[in-house]
């Protein structure tokens, strides 16, 4: 669990329950979560390099895509020595968050942070701890990457939560009408949002020279997310 002492900033409504598709033993989907929280896959020892990846399934901000973008993505990783730990993060909610546009960025960051207190436990570097997201997930990675150092909670102790690299793959990355997938935007950051939300929240506006290296890749013939993103 991400946070065993309780959810900053959330809210408590019995009719928000979580629903989790397990097919095969797997976790498949995942809506309405509760309760956020980490799946560690750790390579092999004989192949493990120390590098670990925080895997963020996609899903518009909606649902999230557990398996091709969360299951395989850790197996990938792996395969390569490399540890792949799936987020399991809220999905903005009113019902359940005091501001909803902030959830999933509290989980991430926590997220990373406890990847580099267990870095001993779990054999890795805590300088080779990157982030790979896909869509809406994709934005999520892209806001950690450029929100990391943003207080949107107290936390316990100085364990930074920037990302040493980023893969973003078929991200959403802007707000921008023109070219953000609207389901993603009318999840995160409402049907109205003010200017200032959405020049937060496009994340091509927030690079500095202390934003990660970041590898992007996307179809030109994408129906869902704008390859301009």
């Amino acid at each position: 669990k991400l946070w065993p002492d309780g959810i900053p900033g959330s809210k408590t409504d019995p009719s928000y329950v979580e629903k989790i598709t397990i097919t095969d033993g797997r976790i498949t989907r995942c809506e309405k979560v509760v309760t956020p929280d980490l799946t560690v896959f750790l390579p092999a020892p004989e192949k493990a390099n120390g590098a670990a990846v925080l895997i963020c399934p996609g899903g518009g901000y909606g649902v999230l895509a557990f398996d091709h973008e969360g299951n395989a993505i850790a197996k990938w990783l792996n395969d390569n020595g490399i540890a792949g730990i799936i987020l399991k993060y809220r999905l903005p909610s009113d019902q359940i968050m005091t501001d909803k546009s902030i959830g999933p960025l509290q989980d991430a960051q926590e997220a990373m942070r406890i990847i580099r207190r267990k870095a001993p436990e779990w054999k890795i570097d805590p300088k080779k701890v990157g982030v790979i997201g896909f869509s809406a997930g994709g934005h999520l990675a892209s806001t950690i990457s450029t929100h990391y150092a943003e207080k949107v909670y107290d936390v316990k102790d100085n364990t930074i939560a920037r990302p040493d690299f980023s893969l973003l793959i078929y991200p959403v990355v802007s707000m921008d009408t023109l070219i953000t997938h609207r389901g993603s935007r009318n999840n995160l950051i409402g049907l109205k949002p003010g200017e200032d939300q959405v020049k937060r929240f496009s994340n091509e506006l927030q690079i500095t020279p202390d934003t990660p290296p970041a590898f992007l890749v996307h179809s030109a013939d994408d129906k869902a997310v704008p390859v301009m993103n």
